[in-house]
């Protein structure tokens, strides 16, 4: 990082609130609580597997900072098996907002429109999610709905995060295609912000919508698990199964009800 992106960075953090990363308990323990969640899934797939089925419309999932599209390969065959016309995002291993990677992403959201006929939706892991938002952001007649996935898209995310500081060694900041003072705002599409207060990669208040920066089409939904096991938990699984199944134009908010309420308890 040059020094002149260091001042920026540091002009950053002073305007943002000074939100700690997660305990380092969690973080020392996320690897193992991945692995258990990878574990349930498997005792649990005829569970998730009657999850609502899909309206085949296309689905983009974009993986979080230092992943690549195997990392989500699972995840993204199992809305396969659910009816989507599921799609990976193409660029390799995702290193931040590089030159090009938006333009290229823009671009592979038109092909998929004209190719279908119809929007898209976007789920979103991490970084991933913060993609996804601001994809929509841009084009919100091709994107259908945003779900995200333990996204640090709010206030204090810089500082709530174990992985901010190589984030910006590779991203210096005059060269961020994101406008960062809208970063926390939800985009102008249907948008689910999934979260766990087990998260211990980033600091949980900041991956959901504050007050004031939803919009009456957004809701957080908590869930219990790591952040590195989002997309091989199958609690998040059959969730976000339930939200793609949700008609265009007819968005409607998730209930907890019954058994609902220990998966996904309240925030």
């Amino acid at each position: 990082m040059h020094k002149g992106d260091s001042a920026v960075y540091e002009e950053m953090l002073q305007a943002e609130p000074d939100v700690p990363p997660p305990s380092a308990l969690l973080a020392l323990t996320e690897a193992h609580r991945a692995a258990a969640e990878a574990i349930t899934l498997v005792l649990s797939r005829k569970i998730v597997d009657k999850a609502p089925r899909g309206d085949g419309h296309p689905v983009m999932v974009l993986p979080g900072f230092l992943g690549a599209d195997g990392y989500n390969a699972a995840f993204r065959r199992y809305l396969t098996r659910l009816g989507y016309a599921v799609h990976g995002w193409g660029q390799g291993r995702n290193l931040g907002p590089q030159e090009g990677i938006l333009e290229a992403l823009q671009a592979r959201i038109d092909k998929l429109h004209e190719r279908y006929q119809g929007p898209v939706s976007l789920v979103g892991h991490s970084l991933g999610g913060i993609f996804a938002r601001e994809l929509a952001r841009e084009m919100p007649q091709k994107v259908r709905q945003v779900i995200s996935l333990g996204s640090p898209f709010g206030e204090g995310r810089l500082t709530g995060s174990y992985p901010s500081k190589l984030f910006m060694a590779l991203n210096p900041p005059d060269d961020l295609p994101i406008e960062q003072d809208e970063l926390h705002l939800a985009p102008p599409v249907p948008t689910t912000a999934i979260f766990s207060r087990g998260d211990g990669v980033v600091n949980w208040v900041t991956t959901r919508h504050g007050q004031g920066s939803g919009h009456a089409q957004s809701q957080n939904i908590r869930v219990r698990g790591s952040h590195c096991g989002m997309t091989l938990n199958p609690a998040i699984w059959f969730l976000v199964a339930e939200r793609l199944a949700v008609p265009n134009g007819e968005w409607r908010p998730f209930e907890r009800s019954s058994w609902k309420t220990l998966l996904y308890p309240e925030a």
